[in-house]
């Protein structure tokens, strides 16, 4: 299991090689995770333009953007990116092939197919990973929507419900002969949540098509153990991005040069989440966006304080005074003055 020995260090692992996905061809193999809330467009639009080779888009309901519903418009949005994935959920064939159809003719390169969220808000409506307990439906649902798109169709799944049911393995050889262009596993089952530790071997050496790994993955280190363990072609990156939205483009460095690169400055850590805050605000408007760019605030001082070293109580002062701010002009000044602080700190 990942995690039960120390990281094999391997540098220039992949020297940089890029992923073909179907036509498309990715320019490397670090890809940022899907995670609703939180990759809007513009964090995704961030996150790519600091070098990860693919993002994807919020998990979108395929009838809700069949409908035309603002949400899951909002959610599909790739203004500005340059491999756009739209990844839809759902579970019923003729609103996954509508919404695929939709999400192509609005830009989409490449469409992911949602068999991995563990919530049960999702799960309860016999999506996300309740569909890995019937896989004659789940495949149902792939054929309709590889079928209704000429873009090339993606899956992301999980081990299985439960640890008594892991049939990753035969779902992926089902749906690469149903047409799935590469599969990404996060290395736990639904049961699991985010408990214990992810472990993703079952599964590449059941296709021939590519494979990305996703789970515990927070380092340079870790990357390359993944890659080792799983014996995949690509790595995604989900919570460690969270205030950190450049780490997905510090793998890709490694992966390409073997080159370790340092953390951002506090300087420049505060020009990412300034500008990224005006982003959201202009993309949600300034109700919605306030309440997205909340959590980003919170994560980017917690990366901030990492990074100064600062002490719990100097983190929990700041958090307090730019999260309780109502007006964008005084969380700003708020953010402001904890950069200035925390830097005050890693100066001393």
């Amino acid at each position: 299991m990942v995690g039960t020995k120390p990281p094999t260090e391997k540098t220039n692992y992949f020297l940089g090689d890029p992923l073909a996905i179907g036509s498309v061809v990715v320019p490397n193999r670090v890809v940022l995770a899907p995670m609703s809330g939180i990759t809007d467009a513009p964090f995704r639009r961030l996150a790519e333009r600091l070098g990860a080779g693919l993002v994807v888009s919020e998990m979108t309901a395929c009838a809700g953007l069949a409908r035309g519903e603002r949400e899951a418009s909002v959610r599909s949005e790739g203004a500005g990116i340059g491999i756009h994935v739209v990844q839809l959920a759902g579970c019923e064939p003729q609103w996954m092939a509508e919404g695929a159809r939709i999400a192509e003719a609005q830009g989409a390169d490449i469409i992911d197919i949602n068999m991995g969220c563990p919530s049960k808000q999702v799960t309860n409506g016999a999506a996300g990973s309740a569909l890995m307990r019937d896989l004659d439906h789940s495949l149902s649902l792939i054929d309709a929507t590889v079928c209704a798109v000429r873009a090339p169709v993606t899956l992301k799944m999980r081990l299985g419900w439960d640890t008594s049911t892991i049939n990753a393995p035969v779902l992926a050889q089902r749906a690469e002969a149903a047409g799935i262009k590469l599969i990404t596993v996060h290395g736990r089952t639904r049961c699991q949540f985010f408990d214990g530790r992810a472990d993703w071997r079952a599964v590449k050496q059941s296709v021939s098509i590519p494979v990305a790994v996703n789970g515990d993955i927070q380092t340079c280190a870790d990357a390359v153990q993944a890659l080792v363990d799983s014996g995949a072609d690509a790595v995604m990156i989900g919570r460690a991005a969270q205030g950190r939205p450049w780490l997905p483009g510090q793998i890709a460095r490694y992966f390409a040069t073997g080159a370790r690169v340092g953390t951002p400055s506090l300087a420049e850590q505060f020009n990412l989440i300034d500008a990224l805050y005006g982003e959201m605000l202009n993309h949600h408007g300034l109700t919605i966006g306030r309440r997205h760019a909340r959590k980003h605030l919170g994560w980017a001082l917690n990366a901030a304080a990492i990074t100064a070293e600062a002490p719990a109580e100097q983190l929990k002062h700041h958090r307090n005074r730019v999260l309780t701010a109502e007006e964008p002009k005084h969380a700003r000044q708020m953010l402001v003055e904890a950069f200035d602080d925390f830097g005050r700190r890693a100066a001393a």
